[in-house]
């Protein structure tokens, strides 16, 4: 699923400078997430996320991974990660 959804969303979102650095599912008190985490060589601020997430969410509903029920995270790298 990682792989589908970097292939899919990196060659969409290239042109806002960004790309996914990681796909991960975590579940916190029963609610399932899919967390989409972009980084890029600038700053990534709220706005630039909300342009993003217009990219993302109509690609990731297509690609129809994940048959349960859940919530999409799209957010970015924190400072200081490796």
């Amino acid at each position: 699923m990682k792989e589908k959804i970097i292939e899919n969303v990196d060659s969409e979102i290239e042109k806002l400078n960004m790309f996914v650095s990681d796909v991960y599912i975590s579940n916190e008190e029963g609610v399932k997430t899919l967390n989409i985490e972009l980084d890029s060589d600038e700053v990534i601020d709220v706005e630039r996320i909300t342009e993003a997430s217009q990219i993302i969410n109509p690609i990731v509903d297509e690609l129809n991974l994940i048959s349960d029920e859940y919530v999409l995270d799209i957010h970015s790298k924190e400072k200081g990660e490796k």
